[in-house]
């Protein structure tokens, strides 16, 4: 039986090293399962969207689809925008059995990932004392999105022995900027940031300028790309692919009846 399909949606953004980082992971996939059929979608910005890519997969007779959300958050579009997309590709393909996975959410893992671009910027930097950390992250309205941070914060803190706060960029506080300024006010002068998101563009920009003028020794670079991140959209996508096996069976493809 052929497995089904992997659509990876993106939120997209206008700064096209995003889309350029995230056709980067679809090509990392593709090499990790090339038993699978893997395709890049977004949201919004930059196309394509993922119902042109699931019109041209059910026009290759693509029977079974996972949508993978590339999002580190369980908020807004985790919970509006993905359910919408993934209802109407349903009714627009009654043909084709489509789901879609858990996020990538906030995954332990991938703090192997923010160590290793920690140690790259710190060597760079030539930093060699730290007495603080703050994790900067999107920020959402969103409180339990939120607590997911702050538990990851505490996570990195841990590893470390260093003490941590959970920064944000939009819809919450602190921002970056502030948490550094928090912690030099407590006399802690060599205070590094970690940039908790999945690829570069105006909020990690944001994020890191803002808090190199609050006094930051370092900001790492975004996640990117990753053995860490790719195996865990597989795993997303395994577990996901399980959950279809519980569908409805999809209406019958239409028969074309030969006249004589």
């Amino acid at each position: 039986m052929t497995a089904p399909a992997l659509i990876v949606l993106a939120h997209g953004s206008r700064d096209p090293r995003s889309a350029a980082t995230v056709h980067s992971l679809v090509k990392c996939l593709r090499e990790m399962r090339d038993d699978l059929r893997i395709e890049a979608s977004f949201l919004d910005h930059c196309p394509p969207k993922p119902l042109r890519v699931i019109d041209k997969l059910s026009a290759e007779g693509v029977e079974e689809i996972v949508i993978l959300p590339l999002l580190l958050s369980t908020a807004f579009h985790a919970q509006v925008d993905i359910p919408a997309v993934v209802d109407e590709a349903r009714s627009r393909y009654p043909e084709v059995r489509i789901i879609a996975s858990d996020v990538l959410g906030y995954d332990d893992s991938l703090l192997d990932v923010l160590d290793r671009r920690m140690r790259a910027e710190l060597k760079d930097g030539r930093v060699r004392e730290l007495d603080a950390l703050v994790l900067a992250c999107a920020g959402s309205s969103d409180q339990q999105a939120n607590a997911a941070v702050a538990r990851l914060a505490r996570l990195w803190g841990q590893r470390h022995k260093l003490p941590v706060t959970a920064a944000f960029t939009a819809a919450a506080t602190p921002s970056p900027a502030e948490a550094v300024l928090q912690w030099r006010l407590e006399g802690r002068r060599h205070v590094a940031v970690g940039s908790f998101f999945l690829a570069p563009g105006i909020l990690p920009d944001r994020a890191e300028q803002t808090a190199r003028k609050a006094g930051a020794v370092a900001v790492s670079r975004p996640l990117g790309v990753s053995a860490e991140v790719a195996r865990l959209v597989l795993l997303r996508y395994g577990v996901a692919g399980l959950d279809l096996l519980t569908l409805a069976a999809p209406a019958p493809r239409p028969q074309l009846v030969r006249t004589a």
